[in-house]
């Protein structure tokens, strides 16, 4: 076979027929393999037909079909399957050639194979692809980190082929080794958060307001016309107003168990690592846990009594605070990502352009909004911005919305209505701005049962004491904290 495709593809799902699908669109010629080779037949004999696209049936004709250095995304499920699929890779591929990995791959998987790929004189990208099988057909927010040699290569074809918004590719080159798929977990947090925060609303539309599915549809498709414009406001919208075929809300069929694949939890665990007090996406992981315990949950319910109602009075305007309440924990949200990117750009040693990863994220994503665009002017004006609380736009924004939304959560506990992610992001709003918290009572009570030292106010930042509090502890104490 004669090299002439542009790019090879592996992963004949969806995700993988849809990028192709895309490739081809844009003038790319893309070779594809799947390792059920009937899926490249059926492939080219139906979504395919009459495209450029090239069937290959072994690695060896997929390797041979490719102009050189050899650019290969694969799109297979991740974890043990990215590795397989590289070691059969590498006997047919040579100095020079491109692995792009464009599945949800854990960012430390990416660290350990950029190392791997780069050692066998290959070249590697881990790169995060959000937006779904639509984005991927017509244009997602694509994230690429790794070998920074290989960006020069697959630059055109990912800009390409990703969304674009006023004109600007939702692509750009994020970092080295795992970077890429890092900003794609916190991307997957975000989402998570705001998924819950959406999902909370309706449950005090629905419970506390007592609306109807169609004014819930009306209200969220006006709130897609404001500052909470986004794709998740909007199919939120479409989702209330479906109809079931006996002509009931279609929403209220579904059980209410939430399923994950993982980048959530993995975005709460490296939180969790990095000491960045990630509540509110930590709080919107565990609400899916919580829901997956259903018949705990229906048993629970025949035992435990808690308060019950519906407002009744100013309605209207309690509506309104539910919106300001959404959007004063979604800043939250977004502040406490930002938060984690930055420790783990120090900790990797990766320059983020923080301005550039929301302009990626404006479009083809999940979590595109108009709000994204408010981020990148905050970093734009401020590069080194600390948290984006204090940035002027969202502090005032904050500001305005504070009262709303102390009273949303107020209601919401009255009620008994659960809103995790609501209460969480405020109370991180109120330890965030406070200039004392209550952890000195905590260093005191850790040194009176473990010597574990702390240090005083009116003494310089590093010098640890220890207090003997009974008079029998002695002098000796255990290793100083992190500070």
């Amino acid at each position: 076979m004669a090299a002439k495709a542009d790019i090879g593809l592996i992963g004949m799902a969806v995700m993988g027929q849809n990028l192709a699908l895309n490739m081809n669109d844009h003038g790319y010629t893309v070779a594809v393999w799947n390792r059920t080779t009937s899926r490249v037949d059926e492939f080219l004999a139906g979504p395919a037909k009459g495209t450029k696209i090239v069937p290959t049936h072994t690695m060896e004709e997929l390797a041979a079909a490719l102009k050189k250095p050899r650019r290969i995304m694969m799109m297979v499920q991740a974890g043990k399957a990215v590795d397989e699929t590289i070691e059969a890779l590498l006997p047919h591929l040579e100095a020079g050639d491109i692995l792009i990995d464009g599945g949800n791959s854990n960012y430390d998987d990416t660290i350990r194979r950029t190392a791997y790929v780069e050692s066998k004189g290959l070249l590697y990208i881990g790169t995060g692809v959000s937006g779904g099988e639509e984005g991927a057909r017509t244009g997602p927010a694509i994230m690429p980190g790794g070998s920074p040699a290989a960006w020069p290569h697959v630059k055109s074809i990912l800009q390409d082929i990703s969304a674009k918004v006023e004109g600007v590719p939702c692509c750009d080159w994020i970092g080295e080794n795992g970077a890429g798929h890092y900003v794609k977990m916190v991307h997957n947090g975000i989402e998570y958060g705001d998924m819950q925060l959406i999902c909370e609303s309706y449950q005090l539309m629905k419970e506390a307001l007592g609306m109807s599915h169609d004014e819930m549809q009306k209200t969220f498709a006006k709130w897609n016309k404001g500052k909470l414009d986004s794709y998740l406001i909007e199919i939120t919208a479409d989702i209330l107003g479906m109809k079931d075929e006996d002509g009931s809300p279609l929403v209220e069929k579904i059980l209410d168990t939430a399923g994950q694949k993982g980048t959530g939890k993995w975005t709460a665990i490296s939180a969790l690592d990095m000491g960045i007090p990630l509540t509110l996406i930590a709080e919107a992981v565990f609400a899916r846990c919580l829901s997956s315990l259903k018949d705990e949950r229906v048993a629970a319910s025949k035992v435990l009594s808690g308060p019950s109602g519906t407002i009744t009075r100013g309605k209207r305007a309690f509506l309104q605070d539910i919106h300001d309440a959404l959007y004063a924990s979604k800043i939250c949200s977004y502040a406490q990502g930002y938060m984690l990117m930055r420790a783990a750009a120090k900790e990797y040693k990766w320059n983020l352009n923080y301005g550039g990863v929301a302009t990626i994220w404006r479009g083809g994503c999940i979590i595109r909004s108009v709000f994204l665009g408010k981020i990148k002017e905050a970093y734009d004006k401020n590069p080194a911005l600390s948290n984006l609380l204090v940035d002027d736009y969202f502090k005032g924004e904050v500001e305005n919305a504070q009262a709303a939304w102390r009273r949303v959560i107020a209601r919401a506990v009255e009620l008994g209505i659960p809103v995790p992610t609501m209460s969480s992001a405020l109370a991180f709003f109120d330890g965030y701005r406070r200039e004392s918290l209550p952890q000195n009572l905590l260093q005191a009570q850790r040194d009176y049962f473990g010597a574990h030292t702390y240090e005083r106010v009116d003494k310089p930042r590093g010098q640890f004491f220890h207090t003997n509090w009974t008079g029998t502890g002695g002098d000796v104490t255990a290793h100083t904290y992190t500070v």
